[in-house]
């Protein structure tokens, strides 16, 4: 049986209209976990909750079956990293400068970069592809490199689970692609348990272990790809009527229009 790296508890958070409401999930500890479902069903917001950027209303958080809220800010820092989708303005500083930030929860003020840290800054800039651009500005790269760095980052504060609030937004299907191959690689080579939201359907299935699905604000799904991903879970989901065969465990997805269009029934209007 897989052990759980993360476990919520009949979550409750209410913000304006949205609500988020008994949420119970557990996190596969070691696998890459991917938090699905159309916008405004409260993905983001139950990462947060996960991270403790936000604080449930109701019920608890566990990690490593201990409540999340008994962790030091510094432990849980060495815990549990998130990198969210908000880039913000960063200073002008290298590639190298900015990975190093990881280490921040590890160091006093004014603590010098020990061998261990640079070991570890190392490791992260080589994980992510990024080592190559190390002494470059950050803000020269491109959108997809940018990305890389900001994820070396996080790997950089060296904690057992990585939580990525929409890592591929703003990049082109390229870059994307680039991004979840490395994630996938990282993965499976350090047995990191990292936990995305992610948009793209069909990316979250190719290269995620386990899914869970949401809309308005619950969860209604949760499994391997190949065990939830069906028609009814897409009418039910998403509201969208589509075949869905499978390549190995790859799902493809073809929607169905549900009128085909033609010019004949067309309306002209004219003064």
């Amino acid at each position: 049986m897989t052990a759980t790296a993360i476990h919520t508890d009949h979550l409750e958070f209410h913000v304006g209209a949205f609500r988020l409401q008994d949420v119970s999930v557990s996190i596969p500890e070691g696998k890459l976990t991917a938090i699905i479902g159309p916008n405004g069903s409260g993905k983001s917001t139950l990462l947060k909750i996960m991270a403790r950027l936000l604080k449930a209303d109701q019920g608890e958080v566990y990690v490593h079956n201990r409540q999340a809220k008994t962790y030091k800010s510094m432990e849980f820092a060495q815990t549990v990293s998130m990198l969210t989708q908000s880039k913000g303005q960063l200073p002008e500083l290298t590639v190298r400068e900015l990975v190093a930030y990881g280490r921040s929860p590890y160091k006093r003020m004014f603590d010098r970069m020990t061998a261990d840290d640079v070991r570890i800054i190392d490791w992260a800039l080589n994980m992510t592809g990024t080592a190559k651009a190390e002494q470059q500005m950050f803000h020269t790269l491109s959108g997809g490199e940018q990305q890389k760095v900001r994820i070396a980052m996080a790997l950089a504060q060296k904690t057992n689970i990585l939580l990525l609030d929409e890592p591929t937004t703003y990049l082109d299907l390229a870059h994307q692609l680039d991004v979840m191959e490395m994630l996938q690689r990282i993965n499976q080579t350090s047995r990191l348990t990292i936990v995305m939201v992610l948009h793209d359907l069909q990316q979250a299935a190719n290269y995620c272990d386990y899914l869970i699905a949401m809309k308005h604000g619950r969860v209604v799904g949760s499994g391997n790809p190949k065990e939830i991903i069906n028609p009814q879970f897409l009418q039910d989901v998403y509201s969208i009527e589509a075949k869905v065969a499978f390549d190995d465990d790859y799902p493809v997805i073809i929607p169905i229009r549900k009128t085909a269009y033609k010019p004949e029934e067309e309306i002209i209007w004219s003064l």
